[in-house]
């Protein structure tokens, strides 16, 4: 099959053959059909996370049903389904107590002695996430996808493979916004526009996007953002308190940066919670003034959305189809596998919600 390679940091990928294994009891082979550019891929491709190489990037995707392991019961050739990187094995502490994102059991990866899921010319190849989506092809446990219906559009559908599954699950399930709550997003990529629709789904009476970028901010009103602040005008903890007299019930930041982080906490409102979803790089601190946690200010993190995928993804597929996911306007351009370096550089800027590969 054919691949985007990862090798070296900020060193463009080529597209390489690369093999591929057969399923085993508990694995599936799925034919990628889209797939998501997501900054979490830009975070090890430009080294501000360490990874393994050889690698095949990629984790927001969505792809049919090739092949099925001898044990498998849950998906049958020709299912299509949207892949998540919250693998999960079923019966660990976390797994049973609800929380299966947090799931890190080595037992939905292949040991060190057996056979690669990947290679090339013999020599190992990375999955990243355990999935690897720049690639025509992905073998993965079967605990990482779900099966939706076949009349979702399968680029739309990828992207809630990642972005919109941590978005509005960081709404609806780490932070469990109430209705009438007020909201602030600091970040209008794929993500924060997912918080965005996720806030405005769970019925929250403002909700308030924060960035740099018009075009971005102007994006976010068909997300459901209520009112828009423009970083570069000022500080932003300053407009959003001034917008809420005092505060917002909720926030979340959707970028990775120490100081967004900080200014996310810094626009609570007495008793408020930050939900930090962001990627912050290894090493940053983040600080806190204290005097504010005796007014009952919360500060935690997310882990994809804390999301049930195999319950969540199908229902954000109908979410869509009534109207109420606005995908459509997410998708900033559908390329092919060549225009992958393209499309990380864009990510850079930040100019772009998502662009979309689409295989043949």
């Amino acid at each position: 099959m054919k691949a985007a390679v990862f090798r070296e940091v900020n060193v463009p990928m080529e597209v390489e053959s690369v093999e591929i294994s057969k399923p085993g009891p508990r694995e599936v082979l799925v034919r990628t059909m889209a797939a998501g550019v997501c900054h979490s891929d830009l975070h090890f491709y430009n080294g501000t996370y360490p990874g393994r190489t050889p690698c095949v990037l990629g984790h927001e995707s969505a792809g049919i049903i090739e092949e099925v392991g001898s044990d498998v019961n849950y998906v049958q050739k020709g299912d299509h389904v949207i892949t998540c990187l919250s693998v999960f094995c079923g019966h660990c502490e976390d797994c049973l107590t609800g929380h299966m994102s947090r799931c890190q059991s080595p037992e939905v990866r292949r040991g060190r002695d057996d056979e690669s899921r990947l290679s090339i010319e013999g020599g190992h190849v990375e999955q990243f996430a355990n999935l690897g989506s720049f690639a025509e092809l992905m073998l993965v446990h079967e605990h990482s996808v779900a099966k939706i219906r076949e009349d979702m559009p399968l680029d739309r559908a990828a992207l809630i493979g990642c972005g919109v599954t941590t978005g509005v699950g960081a709404v609806i399930h780490t932070a469990a916004v109430e209705p009438g709550a007020t909201v602030a997003v600091i970040g209008c990529g794929g993500v924060g526009l997912s918080c965005i629709n996720g806030a405005a789904l769970a019925g929250a009476g403002r909700v308030i996007a924060v960035d740099r970028i018009p075009a971005k901010l102007e994006l976010a009103r068909k997300f459901g953002a209520t009112d828009t602040v423009n970083a570069s005008d000022g500080d932003p903890v300053a407009q959003v308190r001034e917008l809420t007299e005092g505060g917002v019930h909720y926030s979340f930041e959707a970028i990775g940066l120490k100081i967004t982080a900080e200014q996310a906490f810094q626009m609570l409102r007495r008793g408020g919670t930050a939900t930090v979803i962001g990627m912050i790089p290894p090493g940053q601190m983040v600080t806190l003034h204290g005097p504010d946690f005796l007014a009952e200010k919360k500060i935690q993190g997310s882990m994809m959305g804390s999301n049930h995928f195999r319950v969540d993804m199908p229902r954000f597929v109908d979410f869509y189809l009534q109207g109420k996911l606005h995908l459509d306007d997410m998708v900033a351009s559908r390329i092919k596998l060549s225009e992958i370096n393209d499309a990380m550089a864009q990510l850079e800027t930040g100019e772009v919600a998502r662009n979309v590969i689409m295989f043949d």
